[in-house]
């Protein structure tokens, strides 16, 4: 008798694409060809100083679990400092939003998208990296800024210029 029901996934600890985007590494753990679109899981680790730009999105949810150390969270609603263990989710809506470790060691988050899609905007975007190597982010200039932007839009984002929520 042929079993029809679906099989667990399971990653080893060096399995998974690994992408360099923005000068950080990506480990997609799960993406949305192996769960149906349902949702993706990714291992990020961003060294200090570093995290993704301002961006929105709002066709999924975004949440953030702090394996180790410590990000600030900044939105149009505020700021938070993520710390080892905190959790954070960004909800459908499309609100503004980024992280920057703050620390002075690699910060480990856990992220998963419901449903699933942002990888695929990392794939396109990002450069195939070996676990742990960090390649130099692009320079934020105006052409690189339009270039994400017409990318992000393609994926459901939006990608705002660095000091765009300073300005809020």
């Amino acid at each position: 008798m042929e079993n029809s029901k679906p099989t667990p996934i399971t990653v080893d600890p060096t399995g998974g694409q690994i992408l360099s985007v923005v000068g950080d590494n990506y480990r997609v753990l799960v993406s949305g060809k192996q769960t149906g679109g349902e949702f993706s899981t990714i291992e990020m680790l961003v060294p200090p100083g570093h995290g993704p730009g301002p961006h929105s999105h709002a066709n999924f949810y975004e949440s953030f679990y702090i394996i180790d150390g410590e990000v600030e969270v900044h939105s149009e609603a505020g700021s938070y400092t993520a710390k080892k263990g905190s959790f954070v989710v960004i909800p459908e809506g499309g609100i503004v939003h980024y992280f920057k470790n703050v620390s002075d060691k690699m910060a480990q988050l856990l992220c998963t998208v419901v449903p699933a899609g942002l990888e695929e905007f990392f794939e396109e975007i990002g450069q195939p990296a070996a676990a742990g190597q960090f390649l130099p982010p692009p320079p934020m200039n105006q052409e690189t800024i339009e270039k994400l932007q017409a990318i992000a839009k393609k994926y459901g984002q939006a990608v705002y210029p660095p000091d765009f929520l300073d300005k809020k």
